[in-house]
């Protein structure tokens, strides 16, 4: 299995955002974070979002079929993080290490060190694939319902 980056141009837009709905539609329903969750985005944010020159969204395949999406801020200035934000994979895809593949992938492109992100505090899967990579947990949580908490990741 071979894992690529393509990267999305505003002609695909329709196509990422109604990946990134399919592919958060369950975290959605079983959290109703309505105002924060990217499967409840309208597509015009993601349209501004890829009209910004610091941002860089990819299209994850696997051979030629598209298995997810990643998003990647950079703005390039000394001492500012880069950011991954979102990250997701089709839910027929999930479970093959292919978020890991992307991460690295995006690492080879932007470097190695001086990364964030926040995720799930309840999805240990996300928790856990972020801490193999070498993302360590900062003091920073943000709850968002009852249901939900996001946890705050560096990478040095």
């Amino acid at each position: 299995m071979t894992v690529k980056l393509l990267r999305v141009m505003m002609e695909d837009a329709q196509e990422l955002h109604s990946m990134q709905i399919k592919a958060f539609k369950e975290l959605l329903n079983k959290y109703q974070d309505f105002d924060t969750n990217p499967g409840n985005e309208n597509i015009e944010n993601i349209k501004k979002r890829l009209e910004q020159p610091f941002t860089y969204y990819y299209f994850i395949c696997i051979d030629s079929q598209k298995a997810g999406a990643i998003r990647i801020v950079d703005k390039k200035e000394t001492g500012k993080r880069k950011r991954i934000s979102p990250l997701f994979i089709l839910p027929e895809f999930q479970e093959k290490g292919i978020a890991q593949k992307a991460i690295w992938l995006c690492e080879e492109i932007y470097g190695k060190e001086g990364w964030e992100l926040e995720t799930i505090l309840q999805e240990s899967k996300n928790c856990h694939l972020y801490e193999k990579m070498g993302y360590k947990k900062t003091d920073k949580i943000k709850v968002i319902n009852e249901k939900l908490t996001l946890v705050y990741y560096k990478k040095m």
